[in-house]
């Protein structure tokens, strides 16, 4: 049986610990050494995630040591390395079955969320959200082809990421687009044919694919504006994918839509990618350390969390956090 229900330990001296126990047959502890701050988490402390109380403790990201395990967990034993991936699942239940492990009635997306935190080696880290976060959410939900077209509008990490993903599928032309003049060039050294500043983007897009917009648009914020203008870019039969947590209302234009065929989907990742992304990193197809631009220890997670939130002034992707 696998692990559907994650606990924490810090690695913190023994008068600090919080000591968790097994609950149930499917519980693991582990002993973090790395977590991460995410988007989501700003998100969430925005206010955008309204089923999360306040009190809760955040992180859903992470890599750590099985220090103790429940006595239905069957694939894993104390000591084991593992990847702390932000969903979990029981592989049982009605939404497992139909591969929706994000809907896992005793699993889901329960870290930092339903229960209390993760907050390798370090690149791991990158594959217990962001990869496939931008993989299954952007690319595959957005139906990227070989010789297709694609838009992404948000150059942070999950952007990145779909940025890196999307070319597993070789597509023609990749247009990336953020405010940040930093990040657009990270992007092209990642991939991306053509960048774009908001303001310009649908020029860009008109050139870059002679007037018809792209076969994927994948919205990589989460704000309204962005949501708009992924409407605006995207293709007779296109698909606009959804990929950002939203926290308020975004208009859908159907007087502009209703007759060009396109889809738009949304998701919340379920990380049946993992065990791929975990072989393609291993062989150095995957470059997910060049993501990680900042590290601070445990104590410092309050100045993690503000260079986060300053990425345009601090030139921060992600931020690991050693435990």
């Amino acid at each position: 049986m696998q692990i559907t229900r994650i606990l924490f330990r810090r690695g913190l001296p023994t008068q600090h610990i919080a000591h968790k126990q097994v609950q149930e047959p499917t519980d693991a502890i582990i002993k973090l050494r790395y977590s991460k701050v995410c988007g989501t988490d700003l998100h969430i402390l925005r206010g955008d995630v309204p089923t999360i109380p306040k009190s809760r403790i955040l992180g859903h990201e992470g890599v750590g040591v099985v220090e103790s395990i429940g006595a239905g967990v069957r694939a894993f034993k104390k000591g084991d390395n593992v990847l702390i991936s932000c969903i979990t699942s029981c592989g049982g239940c009605e939404y497992c079955r139909r591969g929706m492990f994000s809907h896992c009635k005793t699993g889901g997306w329960s870290l930092g969320n339903k229960i209390d935190e993760t907050q390798a080696e370090a690149a791991f880290v990158m594959l217990s959200d962001i990869f496939p976060t931008g993989f299954e959410c952007g690319v595959l939900n957005g139906k990227v082809a070989p010789g297709s077209s694609v838009a992404i509008v948000g150059a942070g990490p999950v952007g990145l990421a779909a940025l890196i993903n999307a070319q597993l599928y070789s597509p023609s032309t990749i247009v990336m687009i953020d405010g940040d003049e930093n990040r657009l060039e990270i992007a092209k050294s990642f991939g991306a044919t053509h960048v774009a500043k908001p303001e310009h983007a649908i020029d860009v897009v008109k050139v870059a694919t002679s007037g018809r917009g792209c076969d994927t648009v994948m919205e990589a914020v989460g704000i309204p504006d962005t949501f708009q203008q992924c409407q605006e870019m995207v293709a007779p039969g296109g698909t606009i994918a959804n990929v950002r947590v939203h926290g308020v209302k975004a208009d859908l234009h159907l007087e502009s839509l209703w007759d060009k065929n396109i889809a738009i989907t949304t998701k919340l990742v379920d990380t049946t990618s993992t065990p791929m992304l975990m072989n393609l990193l291993a062989s150095g197809k995957l470059p997910a350390e060049k993501l990680l631009t900042h590290r601070f220890k445990f104590e410092d997670t309050e100045q993690a969390y503000e260079t986060f939130k300053a990425a345009r002034t601090e030139k921060t992707f992600k931020v690991l956090i050693e435990m």
